[in-house]
């Protein structure tokens, strides 16, 4: 039995995600974390919520609360909704946390300790109105190029342009909408990432099994330009984790917290702490995840997200860990994807276009946002999402495929032979090739699956319930029934066990589909078929079985039309 860390991505706290967010970081990390708990594996899945930063205090603002109370109700938002899609999280925790406030910190003490740190002079904008500096989400103006009057500044929403402040024409505080800004000298703590850049190249370079993605994205930011540079790790904010060096005071530094880059990777290891305090547990139990001095130099660390979060989680948090000196757990393999993009154009929350998580799950249940995404993950290229593509693929693989098998083999076992597996007699050369074809299908979907070979896993899964079809339409157990009643019990009796196969198989893509599955067959054994030809034998006859409502019901081509006009948004 291995031991399996897996994090995602953690989402940002100001506001609810769209599934393009969800599909390139939560969900395929959940359905590997399944993947590895079926097949009898040690897993700690951890996610949290990202609450820091400029944009946090923002949204607050806009919401008229404070930023601590905005964040407890967007965190409670936010786990109500990954409970929805059915992540299974073993914790969802909190950036904001005390125990991530001790960390950050720690961290920070480490890096100077080890001459990792460096104190910065620079110019930032000062609000006189409101008697603070702006970081660049503060300060809104005219865009020089595209003249859009909302620029940020740090990027023109409208023309996607990076900018500095100062190139904002006619600049005020996205506070208070003054202009009565003046540029002063501030001082600021930047991490020297630059000295750790030899270490870091060869650690990346060690990483070959990584997808090309992911290390293209890496070494493109080691090498483009001046290359990996520092950065800073403070800003001048109210809300973050206080700066501070371990538990000591940072001179000169009072008033300000760590920018929310630095705090939200450590979050991934507080969060294993957040998990033992909840579950009552010892130090000792969370830092056997983290510290390859207490037991983690065995785990096997796994991350998922998309390849906008590739250089922070290559590149810094890793410089991080590396310059603490400390026996920390280094990620052993990045899952990164590509973009999901919809309907023809992008997700803009903005604009209120496209589907975010919560419209999903108030549309239809999670397994069929789960099976579409997953399907069609964005692993190689952009994706797209049309209501086309998503119809059909319920329609044909959830509702024609899975779901057309478990309901035609339950209501005609328990119409003709009664709601109890039939015993008939051995299996016979029909029997021993389906055993034989699923056997060898399985092997390869557990490699597929262990590779995190996510689209063609699903296609690996389709192939093992078509197979079931296959069989089941050509023994045909209602023709055998009126010419040899006992030659139709041994396909039932098959059928029946195989549904039971199928939700255990399935569990990972679609975890309700598989226990309305499971239940119906009368049976709370999830242990993996590693044996199919036994697997298919685990129903005895005379066990009793139920026949489920419908798994998966068809999407109407009037729910579709309806569907897409609603989220279309405003093109532009």
């Amino acid at each position: 039995m291995a031991r399996i860390l897996i994090t995602s991505a953690i989402p940002y706290i100001n506001g609810i995600k769209h599934l393009g967010n969800l599909v390139g970081s939560q969900l395929p990390a959940d359905l590997y974390a399944r993947f590895m708990r079926g097949r009898g594996h040690e897993v700690l899945f951890l996610c949290a919520t990202d609450e820091h930063g400029t944009p946090a205090e923002l949204a607050a603002a806009k919401a008229g609360k404070p930023v601590e109370e905005f964040c407890a109700g967007m965190h409670a938002v936010q786990k109500g909704i990954a409970d929805g899609f059915r992540l299974s999280f073993d914790h969802f925790g909190r950036s904001s946390s005390q125990r991530n406030h001790r960390l950050t910190q720690h961290f920070a003490g480490k890096l100077a300790e080890n001459g990792l740190i460096e104190e910065v002079s620079e110019k930032q904008v000062f609000s006189v109105a409101d008697n603070r500096f702006l970081p660049d989400r503060y300060i809104e103006g005219t865009c020089p190029n595209c003249g859009y009057d909302r620029a940020r500044g740090d990027q023109c929403e409208n023309c996607t342009k990076q900018l500095d402040p100062t190139d904002l024409i006619t600049p005020r505080s996205a506070i208070s909408g003054s202009t009565d800004l003046e540029v002063r000298e501030t001082r600021h703590l930047y991490l020297r990432q630059r000295a750790l850049r030899d270490r870091l190249e060869a650690w990346i370079d060690s990483k070959t099994d990584w997808p090309i993605l992911t290390t293209s994205i890496a070494r493109k930011w080691l090498k483009d330009g001046e290359g990996l540079q520092d950065r800073g790790i403070t800003r001048d904010l109210h809300w973050g984790v206080p700066v501070r060096k371990g538990d000591q005071p940072w001179p000169g530094m009072e008033g300000k917290v760590f920018y929310v880059w630095f705090d939200a990777p450590i979050e991934y290891i507080a969060c294993a702490a957040e998990w033992a305090d909840a579950n009552g547990l010892a130090e000792a139990d969370w830092e056997r995840w983290w510290r390859t001095d207490k037991g983690a130099a065995d785990v096997r660390y796994v991350q998922f997200m998309g390849k906008d979060n590739v250089p922070f989680h290559t590149l810094s948090f890793p410089a991080t860990i590396m310059g603490s000196g400390e026996p920390w757990k280094l990620v052993d393999y990045i899952k990164s994807f590509n973009y999901l993009n919809y309907d023809g154009g992008q997700f803009s929350t903005s604009q209120g276009r496209g589907v975010f998580m919560d419209q999903a799950l108030s549309i239809l249940p999670a397994d069929y946002w789960r099976w579409w995404l997953l399907s069609h993950a964005p692993e190689n290229a952009d994706s797209e999402f049309t209501w086309e593509n998503f119809q059909a693929s319920v329609n044909k693989d959830l509702a024609d495929v899975l779901g057309n098998l478990v309901s035609r083999v339950t209501k005609f076992a328990a119409s003709k032979l009664g709601a109890a597996v039939p015993a008939g007699g051995a299996f016979g050369p029909q029997e021993t090739a389906l055993i034989a074809d699923l056997g060898a299908r399985l092997r390869d979907y557990e490699a597929l699956m262990a590779a995190m070979d996510i689209r063609k896993a699903a296609a690996e899964l389709r192939g093992i319930w078509v197979a079931g079809n296959e069989y089941l339409q050509a023994a045909a157990p209602w023709s055998a029934l009126k010419t040899d009643p006992a030659r139709a019990e041994v396909i039932v009796r098959l059928s029946l066990n195989l549904i039971r196969v199928y939700a255990i198989l399935s569990r990972p893509f679609i975890p309700d589909a598989a226990a309305t599955m499971m239940t119906a067959m009368g049976s709370a054994d999830w242990t993996w078929p590693d044996h199919i030809g036994e697997a298919l034998r685990a129903l005895p006859p005379g066990h009793a079985f139920t026949v489920p409502e419908n798994l998966f019901r068809k999407i109407t081509d009037e729910e579709r039309a309806d569907w897409q006009q609603r989220f279309s948004g405003v093109r532009g």
